[in-house]
């Protein structure tokens, strides 16, 4: 593609596999925790977990901010927690994804790689992600909230009062 050129894509897209990406976000520094599976299970959450408790310094807390997937849920992540008693999962509300901040950093994955990137083979995908990341760290950023607290709330007010409003003037 040259500069200024639309982009397009194939009608032929082929998809050559996928792959999950298990990330935490060290919000404090912006360094980023990854490990890729074939598979999206607790089995491969366990894995991801047992990373972050060799990786993360011994002397931290770990609070994980996450969604509400049966895969952190499960009786064997339960009994993984109460021997690891430094590690706090925290979820958030269904529809809440932008509460967590390592959201920002899989869009910006996203966007800078995944979007316009050609990967012929799974393999091919996880290098580019590993690649991406590690150039990431070599560099991390911590994300900066931009609006308080307060604004957001705010927010959410003015979107549920004008949700309210037009069910009102609907009639319903």
């Amino acid at each position: 593609m040259m500069p200024a050129d639309p982009a397009r894509q194939t009608h032929d897209y082929v998809r050559h596999g996928t792959t999950s990406l298990f990330a935490a976000l060290d919000t404090a520094t912006g360094h980023v925790y990854s490990s890729l599976h074939r598979r999206h299970r607790a089995v491969e959450f366990r894995k991801f977990l047992n990373q972050l408790d060799r990786e993360v310094p011994a002397e931290h807390d770990v609070h994980l901010i996450l969604d509400n997937y049966a895969t952190h849920k499960t009786p064997d992540i339960r009994r993984w927690l109460a021997r690891h008693p430094r590690f706090h999962l925290h979820f958030t509300p269904t529809s809440s994804s932008w509460l967590i901040l390592v959201e920002r950093f899989f869009a910006e994955l996203t966007t800078r790689l995944l979007r316009r990137g050609t990967h012929r083979s799974v393999a091919d995908l996880e290098a580019d992600i590993r690649t991406w990341i590690a150039t990431w760290n070599d560099n991390p950023r911590p994300y900066i909230w931009v609006k308080t607290a307060e604004h957001i709330l705010e927010s959410i007010g003015a979107y549920c009062q004008r949700l309210l409003n037009s069910t009102n003037d609907s009639g319903h």
